[in-house]
């Protein structure tokens, strides 16, 4: 056997072989990966005109990618705009907003390593969400919906 036919091969998902499900604030999110022991997970999220994701730090870096739409942080000058990238280093510390007035869903695709941890008012960690916690919450919500194994991609 030679080496190339010894090599892992390509996992490909389409788009509609997993579901949107419907998070607070009427936000859709898509769960790409969760690798538990790599602390990964990928989302790509569409945002409601005038969400506000709770303020967190990251315990690791993040990639992102604007897809459509526009959004931004309270903690900063610029806005992410289709076509936008933006890398986040670990112990970033943000609020996500998307303007009211978007005409349009904001679609952004997450790298997330490490746990984001969501902070209250003084700044004090209220809840954690890491691979595993977005993991369980997305097959709960997909059973829901009538998708009993979403095709996920894990290390489990």
């Amino acid at each position: 056997m030679t080496m190339i036919e010894k090599a892992p091969s390509a996992i490909h998902r389409g788009e509609e072989d997993l579901p949107w499900v419907v998070s607070e604030g009427g936000n859709e999110v898509k769960l790409l990966t969760a690798k538990i022991t790599e602390g990964l997970w990928i989302v790509r999220t569409r945002f409601q005109p005038g969400t506000r994701v709770q303020t967190h730090r990251h315990t690791g870096q993040v990639y992102a990618y604007t897809v459509a739409g526009a959004w931004h942080y309270a903690e900063s000058e610029y806005t992410n705009r289709s076509g936008s990238f933006l890398y986040e280093p670990a112990g970033s510390v943000h609020t996500l907003l998307v303007p009211e007035d978007n005409d349009e869903i904001t679609d952004v695709w997450f790298q997330i390593y490490g746990a984001n941890l969501n902070l209250d008012e003084d700044g004090n960690v209220e809840s954690v969400t890491d691979a595993g916690s977005v993991l369980d919450w997305y097959l709960g919500e997909c059973s829901a919906i009538g998708w009993d194994s979403p095709p996920v991609l894990t290390d489990e």
